[in-house]
Order: structure tokens, then C-alpha cells, then sequence
């Protein structure tokens, strides 16, 4: 597979989700993944069957060599393959890589420039450090689910797992910041993000309202915490999202709509008079959506030039006109269950347009034990003598 990171090797040693989506980021580029995962158990993980839709989409793309890190054999054989690698993942509990003895400091002795990538639930050290963080928790930790739901109602998760997917992006970034700088010094160096910090960050601007004044927010429900008027609307036949929020915006909403008595009206004067009266302001307006359907808001507004589009559910969003254009959705080959659908990479790159398919569908565990070490130089006769011994297995 080309891509600007062909030239990478990554050993990857990520579980569930977070460290998984960052080593996907890597993959979906060009960058040679080896999974490195114990023999296999005949259980499912955080994410469910090898064959399910969860592990394929995060683990296309990748080879996977199956190594006991338990044992003193199998801890040599990751020493040198870390030899030669360009970059580590892991998101281990943060003592774990130590017990293993995969951790920064002894791959870093093995091979300097390397680049050490880590996610926790809490961060590396610290009073939390060691405690078990998954993404419900870290959702209510970070004051997300605060602000997520009904005025006055009960705290409400996001609908996806956005601490374990944010973290992941996150450190992808560092990767491949990391990356840069190595190729300018020549210096490796470790690179660690965690659940916590992903979603203190992803707070944005409700963080910074408090950490400048002192503000805490509190939920909206659909309606934005700041503009207005911005959120969700009825119609005839369902519910669609509005930004009317400003002077021009307000009154090309007005008169898309031929609401006259709204664009006249004394208390809607100003962007101050509307946010004054959100909850009258969205009554009066309601008044007027409830008039037209879903299709007539979603084109009357945007060809008046204010944002407006329907509620999809997931099946609806992946039939979309502009997602089906995009090609958000493009197969991958597993040779039993034949093409599988999956979700690509967002990210469109002029010198390295988006292939029609992905490389490889995600592997089976230890599906390329061995010819994974057979391209790194490894005998066939010491291939035969570590899976007699359960260091590898296929």
C-alpha cells in the first residue's frame, strides 16, 4: 500500500479503542502495522469478535503476530523486532508495560530513535495513574456528561465513545509530530496522551469559560450554549437543525419563511434581544417551522444561505447524497467473510488521492506470525522452534 508513511514500521500493543484508533490513523496511510497480541484465547475483547464490524473497522489495514510477552522468550523476540521499528503503540494500564517489560525506557536502550506512544484513562503518574479508565467513566470525570442532555434532566453520556476516539486522534497527532522531529534530529522520543486529557481539551470553549471566569455551564439539550437562535427545530413530519444565530442570519431565516411577524417583532430586535428570550424565541419561531416539512426547511434555508439539515439516524447519514459522494464507506477483503464495509479515514490528501479499497481486512490473531518474521529475516527453523515453545503462535 502507498502512502506517506510507507517507510514507517509499527508494532502495535493496543487493546480496545483509544490506542487502537491512533494506530488505525497510522495504518490507513501506508505504515507496515504489526499487531502484536497474545496467543489467542477464544474469547471477545472490550470490542467483540475478530469477524465483528468494531475490531475490523479498527484493525484493517494491520498484520498481526501472535507473541506470549509473558514469557522471557517472547519479551527477546519484541526486543528485536522494537530493534528496528520506527514507532511503539500501547495503552496499557500504565504499570502493565513494566511487568512486561515493554516499557520507554528499556526499548529506548534498545533503540534510541525510537517513538514510544502511550494512552491511559488518567495519565501516566499521578493520583489516578494506576486506576482502570474507560470511556463511560471518563465521560462523567471530565464534566462532558454535565453538560450532555436536557435542562434540568439527568447527566447523559454522548451516544459514542468519544474519550477512547479523541485520545486516539491525540495521539496520532504526537506520533506524528514526533515523527517530524525525528527526521530533523534524528531524536525518538515518548509520546502520551490519556482518556482525562483528550476530553479536558475537547471541552474547548465550556473549559475556558470556566478556567477565564469562573463559569460553569450547564446543559442545553439541543440548543447551542451561546448562539441563538441554533438548534433543534419541529416540523410537519419530524425535527431539523437551524443556525439563525446573528443579524444577517436571523434575517435571511425571516424571510426564507415569509415570517414577517418574527422579523418585525419588538423583542427580536438584536442578537441581545433574542438571547434575552431563548425560550420565547424558539416558541415563536417553532410557530413557523412547524409550517413546512423537513425537505422544504432543509431547502428553502440553504439556498437562503442558513444552515439547516434534517436528523439522520445512522443508516439514513451513510445514505446520504454527500456521504455516498464522499465515499465514506469502502470495502475491505477478509477471505472468509469476502468484501466488508468499513468507514475510512477522513482525511483527503491531494498527492495520495483515497484508494478505492482498503488493503486488508483486520487479520485473525497470529494470521502472520510467521510470515511476518520471515520477512524480517527470522529462520524457518527457529519459526518451527518458537511455536513448539508457545512464544508465537498462528
Amino acid at each position: 500500500m502507498n502512502g506517506p508513511l510507507e517507510h514507517i514500521t509499527v508494532l502495535d500493543l493496543t487493546i480496545a479503542r483509544a490506542g487502537p484508533t491512533a494506530v488505525r490513523l497510522l495504518a490507513d496511510w501506508g505504515a507496515k502495522v504489526i499487531k502484536i497480541e497474545p496467543p489467542r484465547s477464544g474469547g471477545r475483547s472490550a470490542t467483540g469478535g475478530r469477524h465483528g464490524p468494531d475490531e475490523q473497522n479498527l484493525h484493517r489495514n494491520k498484520h498481526s503476530l501472535a507473541i506470549n510477552l509473558k514469557l522471557e522468550a517472547g519479551q527477546a523476540l519484541f526486543h528485536e523486532l522494537a530493534a528496528s521499528a520506527d514507532v511503539i503503540v500501547e495503552n496499557f494500564r500504565s504499570d502493565v508495560k513494566y511487568r512486561l517489560g515493554v516499557d520507554y525506557e528499556t526499548i529506548k536502550a534498545i533503540n534510541p530513535a525510537i517513538i514510544y506512544a502511550s494512552i491511559s484513562g488518567f495519565g501516566q503518574d499521578g493520583p489516578y495513574a494506576t486506576r482502570p479508565g474507560v470511556d463511560q467513566i471518563i465521560q462523567g470525570m471530565s464534566g462532558l456528561m454535565s453538560v450532555t442532555g436536557e435542562p434540568n434532566g439527568p447527566p447523559m453520556r454522548v451516544g459514542v465513545a468519544i474519550s477512547d476516539t479523541s485520545a486516539g486522534m491525540f495521539l496520532g497527532q504526537g506520533i506524528l509530530m514526533a515523527l517530524l522531529h525525528r527526521e530533523r534530529t534524528g531524536e525518538g522520543q515518548w509520546v502520551h496522551t490519556s482518556l482525562l486529557e483528550a476530553m479536558m481539551c475537547k471541552l474547548d470553549f465550556q473549559g475556558a469559560r470556566y478556567t477565564m471566569k469562573g463559569e460553569v455551564a450547564e446543559p442545553q439539550g439541543n440548543d447551542h450554549p451561546t448562539q441563538v437562535p441554533m438548534g433543534t427545530f419541529e416540523a410537519k413530519d419530524g425535527y431539523v437543525n437551524i443556525a439563525a444565530f446573528g443579524e444577517v442570519m436571523w434575517q435571511r431565516f425571516c424571510d426564507a419563511l415569509g415570517a414577517d411577524a418574527l422579523r418585525t417583532h419588538p423583542d427580536y430586535q438584536s442578537s441581545k434581544d433574542r438571547i434575552q428570550r431563548r425560550e420565547q424565541n424558539k416558541r415563536d419561531m417553532t410557530t413557523v417551522t412547524r409550517q413546512f416539512s423537513v425537505a422544504q426547511l432543509v431547502e428553502k434555508l440553504n439556498a437562503a444561505g442558513v444552515p439547516c439539515g434534517p436528523i439522520n439516524n445512522i443508516g439514513e447519514a451513510f445514505e446520504d447524497e454527500q456521504v455516498k459522494f464522499l465515499k465514506m464507506a469502502k470495502a475491505a477483503p477478509h477471505a472468509e467473510m469476502g468484501d466488508v464495509n468499513l468507514v475510512r479515514s477522513p482525511i483527503n490528501l491531494s498527492r495520495f488521492p483515497q484508494s478505492e479499497r482498503f488493503d486488508r481486512a483486520a487479520p485473525d490473531t497470529g494470521q502472520d506470525s510467521r510470515d511476518v518474521l520471515a520477512g524480517l529475516g527470522v529462520t524457518n527453523d527457529r519459526i518451527e522452534s518458537l511455536l513448539a515453545a508457545g512464544v508465537i503462535a498462528e
